[in-house]
């Protein structure tokens, strides 16, 4: 596989804060690699950084080879990016803005942007009338437009309704099956495990991992969640019995038994019969992506 963006031992301070602490980490062509933490965890730096925004103290990062910082910016030419938010001008239209910002002014390509978005209807509508939402999907258009190997987005999801995150979510994977690369930090777990092949989790200025999606789903816990004609009964039984219960996380009324074993459904059936316990219903479950984020984040404070 070819990489596409290398960050080796980055290190950055702000004064006497130490923001990066020697972090290095890769994105290979056409992967969509999310990059997750809690506020302050050093995320929207890393992107700075890359972008040739900010300087850095020490380590080095290149795109396809060629070093990118604060004085050398000639591998963002194959960069796209959309930070924290867009900067539009309300007195233009959407389809000024990408116009103005378009390489080789193909109108061609502006459109198919436009369609892609679904922007249609709006985007020769003056910026200042905008949404939250609207402004957003601009941002994301200016940060493809001109067919960028490597793409940065922070928040990318911010303001959007449900259909417009579907519509984005679809052009992302598209886009990376054509060879793009994305680097993608956003809070909204759910929807960023939808896109991503791999994720960078990141805690006071360490990587504490970076790991595929599909490690992290064979890493996460499984649950058997159950129902029967006497709940409390049955809890006092498993309990008693050695297996381990979670809490529900919305709170209902039923039984999270972790998985241990291919047979601990038979098992449980069994045990419940005994004691003329009916089980009603039975189904599965696994952990989310925040669960297992919290708790590898939960993990590395442990071994600070």
């Amino acid at each position: 596989m070819t990489t596409k963006l290398e960050a080796t031992l980055l290190s950055k301070k702000f004064g006497k804060k130490v923001v990066l602490d020697d972090i290095s980490f890769t994105i290979g062509e056409g992967k969509i690699v999310g990059l997750v933490g809690p506020n302050g965890a050093g995320k929207t730096t890393i992107m700075k950084i890359i972008l040739g925004l900010i300087d850095f103290d020490n380590g080095e990062v290149t795109i396809d080879g060629s070093k990118v910082s604060i004085t050398s910016h000639q591998a963002l030419g194959k960069v796209g990016a959309l930070i924290e938010y867009p900067g539009i001008y309300p007195f233009l239209t959407g389809y000024d803005h990408l116009r103005l910002f378009s390489t080789n002014k193909d109108t061609e390509s502006i459109e198919h942007v436009i369609s892609e978005l679904k922007m249609t209807t709006y985007i020769k509508r003056k910026a200042k009338s905008y949404s939250l939402g609207m402004k957003q999907k601009l941002g994301i258009a200016l940060a493809i437009l001109n067919q960028p190997e490597l793409v940065i987005l922070d928040e990318p999801m911010n303001g959007l309704d449900p259909q417009a995150t579907r519509d984005v979510r679809e052009l992302i994977i598209g886009l990376a099956k054509s060879g793009t690369s994305f680097l993608i930090s956003s809070h909204i777990l759910g929807e960023l495990s939808k896109v991503t092949d791999e994720m960078i989790i990141i805690d006071k200025g360490k990587i504490i991992k970076q790991v595929t999606m599909s490690d992290l789903s064979a890493d996460s816990a499984h649950y058997l969640v159950i129902k029967t004609s006497d709940d409390a009964a049955a809890k006092a039984l498993l309990l008693e019995e050695g297996y381990e219960l979670a809490k529900d996380p919305e709170a209902l009324a039923s039984i999270r038994i972790k998985k241990t074993s291919d047979s601990i459904l038979t098992e449980v059936v069994q045990l419940l019969s005994q004691k003329n316990i009916q089980l009603q219903d039975v189904d599965h479950q696994d952990e989310d992506l925040e669960s297992i984020l919290l708790e590898l984040l939960s993990d590395s404070k442990g071994e600070a």
